[in-house]
């Protein structure tokens, strides 16, 4: 892939005030904002649409086709689309911001549904293993060059190894889309990092979706070649606190840029930026400038490169 270098964001579901999940999106106010991320080193990202009914959901993928097509600015940022849902696991905790009643289980026909209109745009689709009944889905998307990605799951061992063979090759966001208390020691978590010779790992470093201390921790396990960093940003990422959207939800982003559903009983996307996550990196793990851009620009290269 021929594009500048800089910061590669493989889930980015809105920022500055644009939300990829709106039911309209202007190209002008997109590549405003496409122009400010490339002020800020980010060299491309994936533009992300989660969970709702499929109608929504192909709408909103529409939309970003459509404002990518009407200017090179948006185009040169916008490497492709990461499909989030809705074929997760719709139990408490697990669903994380999605609509639960939206949540479904995997299957070919509405998948080709979702992938003709995001008009060959899409580059990973994350979806929950034990959803995808003999990973059907999953060996399709993977035969049609797909990353496939498990996220807002809880397989067992035995369905994500399946999964893997069948063509799974990331985890989204490790440590979010699970419930806030977990069996001690037979979790996804733990199942997921116990195949990390398999799996690569995407990580929010804002401190607020997984404390630094155990960030560290899940890093030094996978080892820094098996992950990546992601922001998980939604449009108030850049903004400061304050009252936001992602597709028809609310979200409070705090003092303290954390992004709280309307009833504040569980996190929604992220307020960070890769500027911040990067200054992270340094300041919390001590990680030095090689570790960094491997992590938030060698890594989502080679993810996107090897499509």
């Amino acid at each position: 892939m021929n594009a500048p270098s800089g910061y590669v964001d493989l889930q980015v579901n809105g920022y500055a005030d644009i939300d990829f999940n709106a039911d309209e999106l202007s190209a002008e106010h997109v590549a405003a904002v496409c122009q400010r991320l490339r002020a800020e080193g980010v060299a491309g990202i994936l533009a992300t649409v989660i969970t709702d009914d499929l109608d929504a959901m192909c709408r909103r993928l529409a939309n970003v086709c459509r404002v990518r097509e009407a200017d090179l600015t948006i185009a040169t940022m916008i490497w492709g689309i990461h499909i989030e849902g809705p074929f997760l696991n719709e139990q408490p905790g697990y669903i994380g911001a999605h609509p639960a009643k939206s949540a479904r289980p995997a299957d070919v026909d509405s998948m080709k549904q979702l992938l003709d209109a995001a008009g060959g745009l899409t580059k990973m689709v994350t979806l929950a293993p034990e959803r995808d009944a003999d990973a059907r889905v999953t060996k399709y998307l993977a035969g049609q060059g797909v990353r496939v990605s498990a996220g807002h799951c809880n397989p067992s061992i035995d369905e994500l190894r399946a999964a893997i063979d069948a063509g799974l090759s990331l985890f989204t966001h490790l440590g979010n889309g699970c419930p806030g208390t977990l069996p001690r020691h037979d979790n996804i978590i733990q199942r997921a990092l116990s195949l990390s010779d398999r799996l690569m790992f995407g990580f929010i470093v804002d401190g607020v979706h997984v404390p630094f201390v155990a960030l560290g921790n899940y890093l030094k396990c996978c080892g820094l070649d098996r992950a990546f960093v992601v922001t998980d940003a939604i449009c108030g990422a850049g903004l400061g606190p304050g009252e936001y959207t992602i597709g028809n939800l609310r979200v409070v982003v705090d003092e303290n840029l954390a992004t709280w559903s309307a009833d504040r009983s569980h996190l929604m996307g992220s307020a960070g930026t890769m500027v911040r996550s990067a200054e992270n990196l340094r300041q919390a793990l001590g990680f030095n400038e090689r570790q960094i851009r491997q992590l938030m620009i060698d890594n989502p290269r080679r993810i996107i490169d090897q499509l």
